[in-house]
């Protein structure tokens, strides 16, 4: 079993409640920018592009069209949106309902 430091699951809270503190997107973005590489951003926000896409009954072949990404990524995501916690659902669920408007 490999080395699980004690004093993770204190460290990950953190970074959630911090990002629970952010009260805007300028912050957010700020914040982002300082924790994350352009690139790393680049590769969440096409996550979060190809769970929408798979939500929306999109294929492999067509998600691949739209957005740069390898077949064990949209895999990864699939198996996410099927098997995980829900997170994908639930941020594209809020985001939808602030697009048109309607109750979160």
């Amino acid at each position: 079993m490999p080395y699980q430091d004690p004093n993770q699951d204190e460290v990950l809270q953190a970074l959630f409640q911090a990002v629970l503190a952010l009260e805007n997107v300028q912050e957010c973005s700020d914040f982002f920018s300082d924790l994350f590489t352009r690139q790393e951003l680049l590769s969440f926000s096409q996550r979060l592009q190809v769970a929408k896409l798979l939500l929306a009954g999109e294929t492999y072949e067509m998600v691949r069209r739209q957005v740069c990404v390898s077949n064990s990524t949209i895999t990864r995501i699939n198996t996410a949106l099927q098997f995980g916690p829900g997170g994908y659902r639930t941020v594209l669920r809020r985001l939808e309902g602030r697009e048109t408007g309607g109750a979160v």
